[in-house]
């Protein structure tokens, strides 16, 4: 009887031991995942800030077609806006593999319609 406490005893002392090992490595793969997902956002971050400054300089490329001194750059929702003699045209940069926003679209699809209007507000002093 004694015999199969003591195996009863170290088998105890086993499972108390590989369960507590089975949390230890779950709550280390909880942690890795986090920071891999931390880090994969990271990436997307980083891209995002190298697009927004990469396209302040395209304008001033050699294969821009316009003339760079008559771009207007707006930033957001698009990029620019280039000016010339017989036409406006409304500009977004991309790098890559990148595509139009939502808002990119809706205003692509709004300029194309012609939905595109001038206004002229007067202040009076």
């Amino acid at each position: 009887m004694r015999a199969c406490y003591g195996i009863i005893k170290k088998m105890t002392k086993a499972l108390i031991v590989f369960i507590l090992l089975t949390v230890l490595l779950f709550l280390i793969c909880l942690e890795l995942l986090k920071k891999l997902r931390d880090l994969s956002f990271s990436k997307r971050s980083l891209s995002s800030k190298y697009g927004k400054t990469t396209e302040q300089f395209m304008p001033f490329l050699k294969n821009y077609p316009y003339e760079s001194s008559n771009f207007r750059f707006i930033g957001t929702p698009i990029d620019g806006i280039q000016f010339e003699d017989d036409k406006i045209v409304f500009v977004e940069f991309k790098v890559g593999d990148s595509r139009l926003t939502a808002k990119q679209e809706k205003i692509k699809d709004l300029i194309n319609k012609k939905k595109v209007n001038w206004e002229e507000f007067r202040i009076t002093v």
